[in-house]
């Protein structure tokens, strides 16, 4: 019997690539309005541009790949894993430097998504 895709995985998939366009376009287009928008004081634009590109990146292959087969959603869970992991211990270390208020609800985002990444996987692993 071949292995399936959950549909609510495929959901999760179209999900995190639009969260990931709601932030990636502002920071590609206007960081620095963007950026102190959200409350941070110091904006270095090529890096903010740089996580924006980052973002269109791994969200937009969350886009074209929401109805692939099960090795490549395997595969993208193994990179949004480890994507949202670093980004976790990034962010953590950020607001212990006394990072934004902000920083805490896009901890709780990658948190979300982490969780529900790792979910996944282990759900296509046993299956």
């Amino acid at each position: 019997m071949k292995q399936k895709v959950p549909q609510s995985l495929r959901i999760w998939f179209l999900v995190h690539f639009a969260v990931d366009m709601l932030f990636a376009i502002p920071l590609i287009i206007s960081p620095v309005w963007f950026l102190k928008l959200l409350g941070f004081s110091i904006v270095e634009p090529f890096t903010a541009r740089l996580a924006g590109a980052a973002l269109i990146g791994i969200g937009g292959v969350s886009l074209a790949a929401h109805k692939a087969g099960v090795e490549t959603f395997s595969s993208l869970l193994t990179l949004k894993i480890l994507w949202s992991f670093s980004a976790i211990f990034a962010i953590i270390l950020t607001m212990m430097q006394g990072g934004p208020r902000v920083g805490w609800i896009v901890l709780v985002m990658f948190f979300v998504f982490s969780a529900v990444w790792v979910h996944y996987k282990k759900r296509l692993k046993n299956n």
